[in-house]
């Protein structure tokens, strides 16, 4: 996905629902901190998309904009409708997030998750496809080592054990390091 192409659902979103706002926190937030991101953080085909106006807007995304959508079909990429929840963020998310709003967006913002956040969403999700989004961002030197300790300890008790998420984290960098070394 490219940055006009999420600027494209986030006022396809903001039309649908009614809301002036609408927030990204999938992989393709990135593009809010860096609208030519690298290319290999741009393979998804998807933007995860939520408003804070009511939780039902996730299936008005989905069902208009959203996979095997005509919306889809035409433009090859599409909106997942999803919820507050379906991300595990640290503490302060919202103070951080990145506005996306332009001629573009008609007047319709999307906030995408500030980089860090996003890195330690990833993180705790720990899936196969976020470790390598994740390792991608790590590689490319998108990420504070710092910042990310923070977010880190800033995640909610219970998200994926604090120890685990830290030697994750660590893992993640060492093996960046030593792929450079080699």
């Amino acid at each position: 996905m490219r940055r006009h192409e999420l600027e494209h659902l986030i006022r396809a979103a903001g039309g649908l629902t009614g809301s002036d706002d609408v927030v990204v926190i999938g992989s393709q937030a990135i593009l809010g901190a860096l609208p030519g991101a690298p290319g290999d953080l741009l393979r998804s085909i998807e933007a995860d998309m939520f408003t804070f106006r009511d939780p039902a807007d996730a299936d008005l995304i989905d069902g208009s904009i959203g996979e095997g959508s005509p919306f889809h079909e035409t433009f090859g990429y599409y909106a997942q409708g999803v919820w507050l929840d379906t991300a595990t963020l640290p503490a302060g998310w919202r103070d951080r997030l990145i506005a996306v709003c332009n001629d573009n967006t008609r007047g319709v913002t999307g906030w995408c998750l500030e980089p860090h956040d996003l890195a330690a969403a990833k993180l705790v999700a720990g899936r196969e496809k976020d470790l390598e989004f994740l390792q991608t961002m790590v590689r490319h030197q998108l990420l504070d080592r710092d910042t990310m300790t923070q977010r880190i300890a800033g995640l909610p008790a219970g998200a994926g054990e604090g120890a685990d998420l830290v030697s994750r984290w660590q893992r993640l960098v060492r093996r960046e390091v030593a792929r450079e070394d080699g």
